[in-house]
Formats: structure tokens, sequence, C-alpha cells
């Protein structure tokens, strides 16, 4: 098993905003389709600002400690920050990540640009 940061660790133990929300403003589901890994992000609008970020992973710790600790930093943000975040600075805010596992940073960033993305196709 890879070394993963106490952050990983804490978030994969204690994951925040997990769960399925209702009605959001704005959602989308990302797969990896080598590893299997899904992430499906929900977001409450209001606005320019995300109010809340919730999210169903099913995947690897990092997988689940990312989605969790995206959540966490989103709130409050302006739609624009928002999609800047880049997967370094998710991989760079959970402490890092191994080379194999990379991957779950990019789900992280994709995730919640698209549904950023699907909130803007909906309000038009």
């Amino acid at each position: 098993m890879a070394a993963y940061s106490d952050t990983v660790i804490d978030h994969f133990e204690n994951p925040r905003n997990a769960g399925e929300m209702d009605t959001p403003d704005g959602e989308a589901t990302v797969r990896n389709p080598v590893c299997g890994d899904r992430m499906q992000v929900m977001l409450r609008i209001d606005g320019e600002r995300i109010a809340k970020m919730q999210w169903l992973t099913r995947g690897c710790p990092p997988a689940i400690a990312t989605s969790s600790w995206t959540s966490e930093h989103v709130e409050g943000w302006t739609l624009a920050e928002a999609e800047a975040l880049t997967r370094e600075a998710i991989a760079e805010g959970i402490g890092g990540l191994p080379k194999d596992k990379v991957h779950c940073s990019v789900l992280a960033a994709d995730a919640l640009r698209r549904a950023i993305a699907d909130y803007r196709t909906r309000t038009g």
C-alpha cells in the first residue's frame, strides 16, 4: 500500500460533505475507466459562489480524500475561483499523492468543473 499523507488519511477516515444533495444546482459524474473510480459532485450555488459541495465517490482512499478536501475548500469560492482549481493544487492540498494515484486529483478537478458547467447550462 502506498504511503499517504496524514491529510489523505484524515479525509478518508473522516470524510467531509459526503452524501447526496437534494435538487443540486449543478452536478456531474466522472469516471476513471482504468481503475474504476467514480466521483459525483453536486453543488448548491448562491449568486456566483459555491454555497455547498457534496459528493459521492466510489474508489480508493485518495479518491475519497480528494473529494472531501475539495468540498471543504471550495465552499464560499466564486465559480471562477473554483474553475481555476487545478489537480496540482488539490494534490498539494492533501499532502501529495503517489504517482499512480494522481488521477484522483484529476477526477476531483474535472468533476468540479463539469458540475459548474452543468449549473451554467441549467441557468442559461
